[in-house]
């Protein structure tokens, strides 16, 4: 019976999602709150369908977070295909590192001096909480890769950056707590927790996304190999990209994030790809690759991966959701809760934001709005579990597992019914309005000496795609058809 009832209930849950897709994203309502709600039911003290611990069961949680965070690293990683040098990489650089180092620094604060922790697990409670979450946070990121508005695009890259970027506080709590190796005055925290985790994190990731997106764009391209299967490449990469890392003992969401960046941004330099127009990317994202047109489908391959991929995302956020919502019913609920959770959403994370882009030449309400919009979901319940699976002892994990489970469900509450009116109000101001959806300068191919050309200087994306869809509609036709008039 317990399987039945299973299949019931998500097959009740997804038709339900499929048909009210469209209500959702107009009400202040996410889908999350619905996965919520449902694992809610689904948990031990309704329907019994899902009773998971979040400390008994911390090696199961552990796996299905880190799958799901490293797809979602790598699709945001997709989605950010502006030059590394252009201005708008500051605002994430800063957030995803300034800001999150002042996010675990006032935690700890907080929960050395109210909550009465000690340094080691105030520590460790701030580098859980400090990253955003790539996966619940879809609807403050950017939309596709021509978005470039700036408060959707600093979310998006920090989203993506302290995933990783967390881990080095990650180890320094454990090491405080006398579960890991710090060195003498720290400094083998510094020279390998710090330094060689992130720098070869990103590079080996970075390298790996670069090598395989000019590997399929040349047997693309001069053999017509390597064509369709993208979903296979997505993964291929984030498994080839994560295990490397962890072999070297670098951070592997550090590497599966630069490897989806470095994929975007070689196809787009690359001169014979460039992005189709919305109505000819969404054919092409349904169509079977097609032998001869190495140009259409090397043009498309980054957006068939991250078309797979955000799929994948949405059962992973769906799975996840499930389960924080069955283990939340089951955490007991300290009376200091309410206001750690008022401190961290309204104060540490505002000042926080405000310092670490302090100077960055943004306005008033673009800082409010990024202040607000720091998700807390399955990043920081993947750290939690990391943390127990590492052999942090039950007086200190199981209020760990409490206070991290009560904020990611106000997080998923709180900004899940906020998120509808307050984009849309932004989209009203001068800087939510003015903003562009893809600037040419952006996207300069290799070779050309300058990002602005002269508009007759070459044939537009739009009627370059439009002609090649319509030859390759025409060479698809037998020769004796005849076209109707």
């Amino acid at each position: 019976m317990p399987f039945t009832a299973w299949f019931l209930a998500l097959g009740a849950l997804f038709i339900v999602m499929a048909l009210a897709g469209s209500a959702v994203k107009r009400l202040p309502f996410s889908p999350a709150m619905l996965y919520l709600g449902a694992g809610i039911l689904l948990g031990p003290r309704v329907a019994g369908l899902i009773d998971l611990d979040p400390v008994a069961d911390a090696t199961l949680i552990e796996r299905l977070s880190e799958i799901a965070v490293i797809v979602s690293l790598f699709t945001t990683g997709l989605k950010l295909r502006v030059p590394l040098r252009h201005k708008l990489w500051r605002a994430p650089l800063r957030l995803a590192f300034l800001a999150m180092l002042l996010t675990v620094a006032g935690v700890t604060a907080v929960g050395v001096t109210l909550l009465g922790l000690s340094l080691g697990a105030a520590v460790l409670l701030g580098a859980v909480l400090a990253p955003t979450d790539p996966v619940l946070a879809s609807d403050v990121q950017v939309e596709d890769e021509r978005d470039v508005e700036t408060v959707r695009f600093g979310l998006t890259g920090e989203a993506g950056l302290n995933d990783g970027a967390a881990f080095p506080f990650v180890m320094l709590g454990l090491g405080l707590l006398g579960l890991h190796e710090l060195g003498a005055w720290g400094w083998r925290w510094l020279a390998v927790d710090v330094a060689w985790g992130v720098v070869a994190g990103l590079g080996l990731g970075a390298a790996s996304g670069a090598a395989i997106a000019r590997l399929v764009l040349y047997l693309r391209r001069h053999h017509n190999e390597a064509l369709g299967l993208d979903e296979f490449l997505a993964l291929g990469l984030i498994a080839l990209a994560y295990g490397l890392s962890l072999l070297v003992g670098a951070y592997g969401f550090l590497a599966v994030f630069a490897a989806g960046v470095a994929l975007g941004r070689t196809e787009r330099q690359d001169p014979e790809a460039t992005p189709p127009p919305a109505s000819v990317d969404a054919a092409a994202r349904t169509s079977d690759p097609q032998p001869g047109g190495s140009q259409d489908d090397s043009a498309t391959m980054a957006q068939g991966v991250l078309t797979f991929n955000e799929q994948f995302e949405r059962l992973a956020e769906v799975a996840l959701v499930l389960c924080v919502g069955a283990m939340v019913t089951e955490v007991s609920w300290p009376t200091h809760a309410a206001w750690f959770l008022a401190a961290l959403l309204l104060v540490v994370r505002p000042l926080a934001v405000y310092l670490g882009l302090l100077g960055a030449g943004l306005s008033g309400v673009q800082l409010t709005f990024m202040s607000w919009f720091g998700v807390r979901g399955v990043g920081s319940l993947y750290y939690l579990s990391y943390a127990i699976v590492f052999g942090v002892f039950e007086g200190h994990a199981r209020p760990l597992a409490d206070l991290t489970l009560i904020v990611i469900t106000a997080s998923i509450v709180l900004h899940g019914v906020s998120v509808t009116p307050l984009m849309r109000l932004y989209r009203r101001t001068p800087e939510g309005s003015n903003s562009t959806s893809e600037p040419v300068s952006l996207a300069t191919p290799r070779g050309s000496t300058s990002a602005a050309r002269a508009p007759d200087a070459r044939p537009s994306q739009s009627s370059r795609y439009a002609a090649t869809a319509s030859s390759r509609s025409s060479a698809c036709r037998p020769r004796s058809a005849t076209t109707p008039t």
